[in-house]
């Protein structure tokens, strides 16, 4: 199929593609379309400024938006069994001894569920963390705040000083969207505020967990830039979106969850 010389139509059907397909190769693109690489690479650097697609090294994948946080609720539903994989494979990172900062949300709940048998310690402002501790063997730090029923946690000034007077040696990270280009985001300001004060007093590594919906989501507000975090676990969902080497160049450790029998 070839699109001739007609910018527009070759700029259709690229974005058609990656709506489908969530994700375009410049080189299988060139050969389909019959025209050069840097042909296409200006025509998906345009996509890219319409806000349509997110470049990567090697093409581009699907952009996505997230402006209204979802309820908590309603997360815990979504892709509950691989949020359960991401959260062992975390855990097994996780080793006795170890202070671990860990913040909202239905993935890292997993994680905190996964932890339960660890003789750490967990600093979290993660509501769902309470119920857990009951039958855990961590020790429980809740930092304090605002209620927020919509992510089932809290937020403000009460836990940011709070965590003034902490540091872990490891941190936990879920987010609402992960770019490549525009690193963690999320759509409410506190949660950012939150989570990024939680990387910013980790003196260890920082471990982000999102299933792969969650990948090539952009939110309204940023928590960090990739640069913050050392690795990211994701289901093999997001195997074809993400680049091993392009994290690698960020200075992230790409760790795909194997899904549990």
């Amino acid at each position: 199929m070839s699109s001739g010389h007609i910018p527009a139509d070759r700029q259709k059907l690229i974005t058609e593609q990656i709506q489908k397909q969530g994700i375009v190769r410049v080189n299988e693109l060139s050969e389909q379309l019959n025209v050069s690489v840097l042909t296409i690479r200006r025509d998906l650097d345009q996509l890219e400024k319409q806000g349509l697609l997110e470049r990567t090294h090697g093409g581009a994948v699907l952009r996505q938006s997230m402006s209204v946080e979802p309820l908590f609720s309603q997360k815990e539903l979504v892709n509950k069994s691989e949020k359960e994989s991401i959260a062992l494979t975390a855990a097994a990172l996780i080793e006795d001894g170890d202070m671990v900062i860990i913040n909202s949300g239905s993935t890292t709940q997993a994680v905190i569920e996964a932890l339960k048998n660890k003789k750490i310690t967990i600093i979290t402002n993660n509501i769902g963390a309470a119920q857990i501790a009951d039958e855990a063997v961590f020790e429980l730090i809740f930092i304090g705040g605002n209620y927020r029923p919509q992510s089932h946690s809290v937020t403000g000034d009460i836990g940011l000083n709070a965590l003034d007077m902490i540091y872990a040696n490891k941190a936990v990270i879920g987010v609402d969207g992960f770019s490549l280009t525009y690193g963690l985001t999320t759509p409410v300001m506190q949660e950012a505020e939150m989570t990024r004060k939680m990387i910013e007093k980790t003196v260890g590594s920082v471990i982000v967990v999102a299933d792969s919906s969650k990948v090539g989501v952009i939110s309204n507000f940023k928590t960090a830039d990739l640069d913050k975090i050392d690795s990211l676990i994701t289901d093999h969902g997001a195997d074809h979106i993400l680049s091993e080497e392009e994290l690698q160049q960020a200075g992230v450790e790409l760790l795909f969850a194997e899904e549990q029998e």
